[in-house]
């Protein structure tokens, strides 16, 4: 690589570039447990907050040891380059702050940006779908609701008026459900809303329906190849007009589903499709048409893209398979190449601590279970499939239970993930040995406040198995989470921080994510004397973990990461 500095060219090689220098206080050597706690947030300690009521000694005892080695630290909205601070933290920009060290524009903010500067409909996957518009369908596939974390329906709105004030003259939107990253129940509000927008376009002369639906985690929202069948249902109704459920308007299908079964949640709904006088389905996609996937967070929409976009394709039988043409909102894997056209091009992350660990001889082992494996993995290294080095890593997945809703198993595997960390770590040939557990975000997510207490007790004992681990090689543990979800169960007053009751006297179930802080605790006998909390950072966020723990290793971290969160007292 060539450079000028003050006017002199400068040669350095490629893996000059990565090197970094060694920490001036705090030796290399020390084997290093990244432990990720999934969901797993700071809120008041109140019998709605699941991990208070839990029995979690392990990390109860790591909290004794605040400040210095127990802080707090932001996860959502700008610390994780969300829009705005009301934006809850998720999985994916929290991984992604996690292993780059830097905060990037995220999903929503990349879209927000896009539509309020028009480029949007300048790049290529507009242009695209633009063929269709005059004569053919534009489809819009995507997750119905303002929760902000895989979409949000503002988002939605204004592409349906940008394809319109461009041309499109005939639309279909097949709904998912969310009552996940929003209110259970809430369902019907965001399709009344977007009824009454489709309504308006009608009037303006645009033939505009919704033409399916279906909750988010029983119809196209899997992630991972966790279950095809999930993709399957959503590719029938969608594509086939083939479902379970067909009734004249999403407004009946909503209220006919919930009379046949009134504990059923959102993000549950079967599939359905929505039906012309004489019983046809008003919106197969058929040949030429054209279909844009809206959701901008790329884990739950991968799978769905594969079945739209790939021409081998053996996972489920697609039937004739209609010439679409496709576009995401945002390009969902990289390697992949996968959409092939996309509406907004994602964050450009790169220079990732992964990487930089490997050009400076650290050896990583990855660990979690299905649905929370491509975290550890592909988002942690910024968004990018595969390994930097086959020699000095290694990607471990520990099957998820399929078809078992996680309250019905709220211990996951937890154990299993802690076993295999264990084993890694005494095996001698890894310096970094990385797990997440997901407990407290999926069975954070079902609602079930006693399911998610056995959760978060399940990963104390994971922790436990770790950090005995720690000991006994003389190592280093760091334990951080990716946002909030567990620690708060009940809707409450924004200003009081009371639990919001129903007429009934029941408190209303939270399932979302939160915008709690997190914490970040390091220790283990390996940790020289002398190492703490900075006192300096009170704003800090998931950004400055990298920075932390490539100190950890032995090395002064890259001059444009966050900072690192520890000093070493003299």
């Amino acid at each position: 690589m060539n450079f000028e500095v003050q006017g002199i060219k400068v040669n350095i090689s490629r893996a000059h570039r990565w090197k970094l220098r060694p920490h001036p206080k705090i030796r290399q050597g020390k084997k290093l447990m990244v432990i990720i706690l999934d969901g797993w947030g700071e809120q008041i300690p109140d019998e709605y907050n699941a991990i208070h009521v839990a029995k979690t000694p392990t990390m109860d005892e790591l909290k004794k040891t605040a400040p210095d080695r127990w802080r707090l630290l932001r996860a959502h909205g700008l610390s994780v380059g969300l829009p705005s601070d009301e934006d809850m933290g998720n999985s994916e920009v929290g991984h992604n702050a996690l292993g780059a060290g830097r905060i990037f524009e995220q999903g929503a903010g990349l879209v927000d940006s896009a539509l309020k500067t028009g480029k949007i409909y300048e790049g290529e996957g507009f242009k695209y779908i633009q063929q269709a518009f005059a004569k053919n369908t534009v489809h819009f596939v995507g997750l119905l609701s303002d929760g902000g974390v895989h979409s949000r329906a503002n988002q939605l709105s204004a592409l349906l008026k940008g394809c319109v004030n461009r041309g499109a003259k005939r639309l279909r939107v097949h709904v998912l459900l969310d009552g996940r990253d929003v209110a259970p129940g809430s369902a019907i509000k965001y399709v009344e809303a977007l009824e009454s927008e489709l309504a308006e376009l009608r009037k303006g002369g645009s033939d505009a329906w919704i033409a399916s639906g279906g909750g988010r985690m029983a119809v196209t929202m899997d992630r991972y190849e966790n279950d095809w069948s999930i993709v399957k249902k959503g590719y029938d109704a969608q594509v086939k007009g083939e479902a379970p459920h067909k009734f004249s308007s999403c407004g009946e299908a909503l209220k006919k589903l919930l009379e046949m079964d009134p504990k059923l949640n959102d993000q549950y709904f079967p599939p359905f499709v929505i039906i012309d006088s004489i019983g046809q389905p008003i919106g197969p996609i058929v040949d030429d048409d054209a279909v844009v996937t809206f959701n901008f967070r790329a884990d739950r929409m991968v799978m769905a893209a594969k079945a739209f976009d790939l021409e081998t394709f053996d996972k489920f039988d697609r039937g004739k398979l209609p010439k679409i043409k496709y576009v995401g909102m945002l390009q969902y894997d990289s390697d992949l190449k996968l959409p092939k056209k996309y509406l907004v091009s994602p964050p450009q992350i790169d220079k990732t601590s992964g990487e930089y660990l490997i050009h400076n001889n650290i050896k990583t082992f990855a660990c979690s279970e299905t649905v929370k494996f491509g975290h550890v993995t592909f988002v942690w290294n910024g968004n990018r499939s595969g390994q930097f080095s086959h020699s000095m890593e290694k990607y471990v997945q520990i099957p998820s239970d399929v078809g078992i809703a996680f309250n019905m198993k709220p211990e996951m595997k937890a154990i299993a993930i802690a076993e295999k960390a264990r084993d890694a770590l005494a095996s001698g040939k890894w310096d970094q040995v990385r797990v997440n557990l997901a407990n407290g975000d999926m069975v954070g997510h079902t609602g079930d406040l006693n399911a998610t207490v056995i959760g978060c007790e399940a990963v104390d004992q994971a922790v436990k198995i770790m950090l005995d681990a720690v000991e006994v090689v003389g190592g280093i543990f760091l334990i951080t989470a990716d946002h909030g979800n567990g620690e708060d169960m009940v809707k409450r007053n924004l200003k009081t921080g009371a639990p919001i009751l129903d007429k009934g006297g029941k408190f209303q179930v939270l399932t979302s994510h939160t915008c709690n802080p997190v914490p970040i605790i390091i220790g283990g006998k390996g940790l020289q004397k002398g190492v703490r909390f900075r006192r300096d950072l009170p704003g800090a966020g998931l950004a400055n973990v990298a920075a932390t723990f490539i100190n950890l290793h032995g090395f002064e971290a890259p001059w444009d990461y966050e900072p690192s969160l520890i000093e070493v007292l003299d």
